[in-house]
């Protein structure tokens, strides 16, 4: 057989020369997946993440360790954000029109079925909406997407579907990009969805790998690869390794110091690190501790010295860019001495400032969490604060993230990354900001208002009303610390053709990913 790409990459995971230190123990943690036989040959696409999924349920894939893999690949929305232009493009829907002031219409992709075979239409389409959003199911999605609105469906034929809302949405279009299909049961959650996209799943060995396969009666273009398989790999180091021993093609949040060298591609990924501070607790429910511990954080000096300049100091969860992105809001100063005396003022006013505190982080989260989550708690506790440190799994980390939250003894600081792909501070404000958001410790009655007012607004008023609302919260309840702007690092081997982009975070469509020329 003639030496191509994809044979080269094989042989290359066995070729002693070039393996030696971390690629040596990637090699050897990998060694099940990385079979030279022809069934493991050419057409399998090789992806390591940080992390295996929880789950990939279709209404959970906002969150970002299950849409990285499943959205758009193994179940698809209705319509398409282009991260690229930033326009908005059709997918399951080929059209929609506002045709109220509280209703838009949509034209649905006509001969789409699911991967059991059962057909795509108005009637599927309202079905799976209905169970994401209209359901008791605590779906992601519902929350941080819709903001807890009911929608109302109306099948008007096989390819039309009608949904109105409580108040006028210009942006339902948009939220819709977020939903993934599925025909899954509308009474329970499902770990392994059927949905409509270009694969589905074909084995998932917990624990070890995930692989799908490329669906032969795909509505769309077929993918270039028709096996894809993911593994995880703790360490950013062995993910890096992976891809430069050929045993992985793309390997993705990685670090600058991982060794991913030539092969790696940073790109801005729209997501910023906060540490959210328990509102229902002392020492937290005071504002005076809460802005000691925003002083207390040397922000320059982490982005420098912990993520090689691949995140930016930040005052506010929006990010630069985005409708109502406030360029008068600067990153808190570093005055730990300022810090110190707020927790003492605190204190003598009766403020248990002495209150366990523990700070969470969520395993391999983002590069670096563990080194960032030490220095916050060095920090914090610097300035006479009692802070213990726990790194989680991902399944046991969301329950502290998401209403209704775990509660313990201790106060909660949560170190959390929010990507805001969708380009509007309305899906960053109402989940985190609004008094009953769905990850919100904090609002009042003022600022729910702006919020509620500033959703109908369109265009400069639009944005004014957003900065007005990101500079209120910063001042008057400083609920968040927020620390950075991040930028996303991934490596691409030789062999794959793929150019990350503001959504890859969140969303790697595999039918973008082609063999190198």
């Amino acid at each position: 057989m003639p030496e191509t790409a994809s044979t080269q990459r094989r042989s290359s995971t066995i070729a002693p020369a070039i393996v030696s230190g971390v690629a040596l123990s990637a090699l050897l943690a990998g060694c099940a997946s990385a079979d030279t036989s022809e069934s493991d040959g050419d057409d399998t696409l090789r992806i390591v993440l940080a992390g295996e999924p929880p789950t990939l349920e279709a209404c959970d894939s906002t969150q970002s360790p299950v849409g990285v893999v499943s959205r758009s690949n193994i179940t698809e929305p209705l319509t398409q954000l282009n991260p690229t232009s930033g326009e908005l493009e059709p997918l399951l829907a080929t059209s929609w029109e506002a045709t109220g002031d509280t209703e838009w219409t949509f034209t649905l992709a006509e001969g789409v079925t699911f991967h059991d075979g059962s057909l795509f239409d108005a009637e599927a389409a309202a079905a799976a909406i209905d169970r994401s959003v209209n359901t008791e199911l605590e779906c992601h999605v519902k929350g941080f997407i819709f903001e807890d609105q009911a929608l109302g469906l109306e099948v008007v034929d096989e390819t039309t579907l009608a949904i109105t809302t409580d108040t006028p949405d210009p942006l339902l279009p948009l939220r819709l990009s977020f939903l993934e299909i599925s025909n899954a049961s509308p009474d329970e959650k499902v770990r392994e969805p059927v949905g409509t996209g270009p694969y589905a799943i074909s084995d998932w060995a917990e624990g070890t790998s995930l692989s799908l396969s490329a669906f032969g009666d795909y509505w769309g273009d077929a993918p270039a690869f028709p096996e894809v398989e993911y593994q995880w790999r703790d360490e950013g180091s062995v993910r890096a390794a992976m891809v430069s021993s050929g045993e992985a093609d793309l390997a993705f949040g990685l670090a600058a110091s991982d060794g991913a060298e030539e092969l790696g591609q940073s790109f801005i990924n729209n997501e910023t690190v906060m540490l959210r501070m328990d509102g229902q607790m002392e020492p937290f429910t005071d504002i005076r501790v809460r802005q000691a511990v925003n002083y207390a954080i040397d922000r320059e000096a982490i982005a420098q010295g912990l993520f090689d300049g691949l995140v930016t100091p930040a005052g506010q969860l929006v990010p630069p860019g985005a409708v109502g992105y406030n360029d008068e809001i600067q990153a808190w100063s570093y005055d730990p001495e300022l810090a110190a005396e707020l927790v003492e003022e605190a204190a003598a006013d009766g403020v248990a400032v002495d209150t366990p505190i523990k700070l969470i982080g969520r395993i391999e989260n983002f590069p670096n969490v563990e080194d960032l989550a030490q220095v916050l708690q060095e920090s914090m506790s610097q300035i006479g604060l009692n802070v213990s440190l726990e790194m989680m799994d991902a399944a046991t980390e969301l329950q502290y993230e998401q209403q209704p939250f775990v509660r313990d003894e201790e106060a909660i600081a949560l170190v959390m990354p929010h990507g805001n792909t969708a380009g509007d501070a309305s899906f960053t404000v109402v989940p985190y900001l609004t008094s009953d958001g769905v990850v919100s410790y904090f609002g009042d009655a003022t600022l729910d208002t702006m919020i509620e007012d500033a959703a109908l607004l369109e265009g400069d008023e639009r944005q004014e009303a957003y900065e007005d609302i990101l500079e209120y919260y910063n001042e008057e309840l400083t609920g968040l610390a927020v620390l950075f702007h991040q930028r996303g690092l991934m490596a691409v081997s030789e062999f794959v053709s793929y150019s990350p982009d503001a959504q890859s975070g969140d969303e790697v469509r595999l039918s973008q990913i082609t063999p190198a020329s």
